[in-house]
């Protein structure tokens, strides 16, 4: 006798569980970032990005699914919103929320360049003085 596979929703919601705060928290397997991790029966997702899709709407290219409520483990659909890596960035509690790169010069005008793909923020100074740098370590070579 065969065995009945359950359908991925099934599997999905079992994996939550109803937080005071209106998030739908993931309480299975998580990444070493802390997002939740979703086997679907042919590939493994991000929890989040899986709920998104599965309630929401495919997830149109170079976009990301950004957690408005700020918690990585909640997969509420109305907590989660598509958003551009840049927006998603400036969103953010992390990097995007410092005015000043590690060596001090500021993230801003003419010595911040945002690399479009991923929202990371480089220093110009800092970069053009690592460029320079490794010219002159290859002059040497």
């Amino acid at each position: 006798m065969a065995t009945r596979k359950r359908p991925p929703i099934e599997r999905f919601a079992e994996k939550t569980r109803p937080a005071d705060n209106g998030c739908i928290e993931w309480i299975a397997s998580t990444s070493n970032s802390g997002y939740g991790t979703f086997y679907t029966g042919e590939t493994f997702t991000v929890a989040h990005r899986w709920s998104y899709e599965y309630h929401v709407g495919p997830i149109r290219a170079g976009m990301q699914v950004d957690h408005l409520c700020r918690n990585r483990l909640c997969v509420n659909p109305e907590h989660l919103e598509q958003v551009t890596a840049l927006t998603n960035l400036l969103r953010g509690t992390g990097s995007a929320a410092k005015t000043h790169c590690p060596a001090g010069h500021p993230y801003a005008g003419d010595n911040l360049r945002i690399v479009a793909s991923t929202g990371y923020r480089v220093c110009i100074t800092c970069r053009r003085a690592n460029d320079t740098r490794r010219y002159h370590l290859s002059k040497k070579a």
